[in-house]
């Protein structure tokens, strides 16, 4: 279906990126956003929910990671090729069947009976994500002239981050009120959003053709998926935290063994998904190494905190949820700024300085985890973990950006945007081991995360997000260390 003929008045205009008239861009910034609070949502949202999803479904703590780390996976290994299908097939007609895409898995995941079948759902939704999460910024791009562009961009941001902040406090409240099936209707709800933003482009765009000579990487995203996914289901663990076994050693060997394979069909490749050379740049792969350190620490305690807090000390998903409220406010407000003053100042001394904040936030929730003072401590040390990624996330992008030629900074935030993806795949299955592993070694008779009555499951629960915390403080000293000897913005 095309839009009216008033909505793109010339072919001309679309094919200079233009998708529609001036009146119509408002309208794609509005699908953009519904398709951007769609994927941010069912991001932040999951780990909230992820009790109920595991009272609900009776999963074991190895199937609670899996539904993460299926849609980690799939998004993490594909996202270079969904930004390659949309300049192939073009921008509109991907990003609209992407979401479509996006709003059908999300169905599936509502209605899974079993977890084994949720986790199947998730890795098909992880695939449309992967084209969606591109695609939002690329048709931006596309329907705004450069000088309207950045505040476009702007203001799909702070809908971004504001769905964010929102969306975790809203699906706590309805998992309260509702009960713990009420999981099921946090993915229905991208069925009205996607609806919305699919009649939004098919009526007010005019689908614009791809360049034919743009080429899809297929032996890479196939070696990536599979290489990543080894790599993972070799760091998940045992289930009850037995020590590191040589099945774990086998599976991420290979894993690691596919993805050297990898790099090498990708330093090959004449149109690869990865061009290697942009790690050439000093500052790009200590950009990549700082995002991935950071981004890995992250992603464990945002996963494992609402886990401990709802299963062990008996909050509600409402109350865990305010947890990510400072942080998204703080990110959302001081971000525009930390990018201004690093511009004066130096980026690797504000990325410095936020992560070892970051650090100093980590270590404070695990050090103080044995005393559950949910409001006291882990509200005020959340934010204080915000204000820190708030000076680090905005300077480090920009590094990233300024470490390439100009004609490969869709590629290098593409990487960059991937490279954090796989941090929170990574860090969910080790983690998880981690948590395991220490909660059997406190005397735990259940599962890590499990609601359990056993005499020592709450302090061997706490052990275990405490051996997670404070790992990832010392992943974030490291980043902050290596911002401060070893990146220097170019």
């Amino acid at each position: 279906m095309s839009a009216p003929p008033h909505l793109c008045p010339d072919k001309s205009q679309a094919h200079n990126a233009r998708l529609c008239s001036t009146e119509a861009r408002k309208f794609v910034l509005m699908a953009a956003i519904l398709a951007s609070a769609m994927g941010f949502i069912d991001g932040s949202v999951v780990s909230v929910a992820m009790p109920a999803i595991r009272a609900d479904l009776d999963a074991s703590l190895t199937q609670v990671l899996w539904i993460s780390n299926a849609y980690l996976l799939t998004l993490s290994a594909l996202l270079l090729v969904g930004g390659a299908l949309a300049d192939r097939f073009g921008v509109s007609r991907v990003f609209t069947l992407s979401i479509a895409g996006f709003v059908i898995t999300s169905i599936a995941c509502s209605i899974a009976p079993t977890a084994d079948s949720l986790i199947v759902a998730r890795a098909l939704q992880g695939v449309t994500a992967a084209v969606m999460v591109p695609g939002s910024l690329a048709i931006i791009a596309q329907a705004y002239p450069a000088d309207a562009r950045g505040r476009a961009i702007g203001t799909w941001a702070a809908a971004s981050a504001l769905t964010t902040a929102v969306g975790p406090v809203l699906g706590g409240a309805l998992l309260d009120v509702a009960g713990a099936s009420a999981w099921r209707m946090i993915f229905a709800l991208n069925l009205p959003l996607g609806a919305i933003a699919v009649w939004l482009l098919l009526t007010r765009t005019t689908p614009v053709g791809g360049e034919s000579s743009t080429r899809l990487d297929v032996p890479g995203a196939v070696l990536a998926t599979l290489g990543l996914g080894l790599l993972a289901y070799g760091l998940s663990g045992a289930e009850h935290g037995s020590a590191i076994d040589r099945a774990m050693l086998v599976w991420s060997g290979a894993g690691l063994g596919v993805f050297a394979g990898f790099l090498l069909v990708e330093a090959r490749s004449p149109h690869p998904m990865m061009p290697l050379r942009l790690f050439w740049s000093r500052a790009f792969s200590a950009a990549n190494l700082i995002t991935f350190a950071l981004y890995f620490a992250l992603s464990a305690v945002l996963f494992y905190l609402p886990m401990t807090v709802i299963s062990g000390w008996g909050l509600s998903a409402f109350e865990a949820s305010l947890a990510f409220v400072p942080m998204t406010v703080f990110i959302a407000i001081l971000s525009p700024l930390s990018g201004k003053w690093a511009e004066a100042h130096g980026a690797h001394k504000f990325i410095g300085t936020g992560a070892a904040i970051v650090a100093v936030a980590f270590a404070g929730l695990g050090l103080s985890a044995p005393s559950q003072a949910f409001w006291a401590a882990t509200v005020p040390l959340c934010a204080l973990m915000g204000f820190g990624l708030a000076l680090a996330v905005a300077p480090l992008s920009s590094v990233v950006m300024a470490s390439v030629p100009e004609d490969a900074t869709g590629a290098a935030s593409g990487i960059n945007n991937a490279v954090s993806r796989v941090a929170g795949l990574c860090a969910v299955a080790s983690m998880g081991t981690l948590a395991a592993a220490t909660y059997a070694a406190c005397g735990g008779t259940a599962s890590f995360g499990a609601a359990a009555d056993g005499a020592h499951h709450l302090s061997a629960l706490n052990a275990g997000f405490t051996a997670v915390s404070l790992a990832s403080a010392v992943l974030a000293a490291l980043a902050a260390a290596w911002a401060v000897f070893r990146l220097r913005t170019p």
